[in-house]
């Protein structure tokens, strides 16, 4: 079974996130929107809960499936969590050029897990506002690094884990113009 939410190629895998003539990004557009193009998060029923230009949150719901044998929510669970939030970082503070980046990948993980993690867990993202404003200048066709860091707090708001992500991002090429 395919997955219809998957783009075609050279489009923008953020293109359906932008509101085009907006003058202010609609941020719960955007929240609405990730809970939609994520099967696997979708899935797994983790759920974005906040974004904005400076950071997205996302909840791991407090469900026995989603433990470990020792009872506390698995490092794959926490991970998922971690990484979507990112992802929803990165489009809010990007947001006012997100029709124009054709993808962004994570191109390496560091995670440090600091305490077991019990109920619902959240994922509080953000990307560095350096590298984002790079995104915000980019030209066509660019590559932009930029790191991301998605902090993990239980239900009683202690931190649990810290993963951090260096991402890649392009930006979608000028159109070819067809030479006669």
């Amino acid at each position: 079974m395919s997955n219809p939410s998957v783009l075609a190629p050279h489009e923008s895998a953020f293109a359906a996130f932008a509101r085009p003539g907006a003058v202010v990004p609609d941020f719960e557009h955007i929240r609405r929107l990730a809970n939609q193009v994520v099967p696997f998060g979708a899935f797994v029923g983790v759920e974005v809960t906040e974004v904005d230009a400076e950071h997205a949150v996302v909840e791991i719901p407090d469900r026995a499936e989603l433990t470990n044998q020792m009872g506390t929510v698995h490092a794959g669970a926490q991970f998922l969590a971690a990484d979507i939030a990112g992802a929803c970082a990165f489009v809010g503070a990007t947001a006012e050029r997100i029709a124009d980046v054709a993808w962004l990948v994570v191109r390496d993980s560091w995670s440090s897990f600091r305490r077991p993690g019990k109920g619902l867990v959240r994922a509080v993202a953000t990307v560095e506002e350096r590298g984002a404003r790079r995104v915000l200048a980019a030209g066509p066709g660019e590559r932009i690094e930029l790191d991301g860091r998605a902090q993990l707090h239980d239900a009683a708001g202690t931190q649990i884990g810290v993963i951090r992500f260096a991402y890649v991002a392009e930006m979608v090429a000028a159109p070819q113009v067809p030479t006669p």
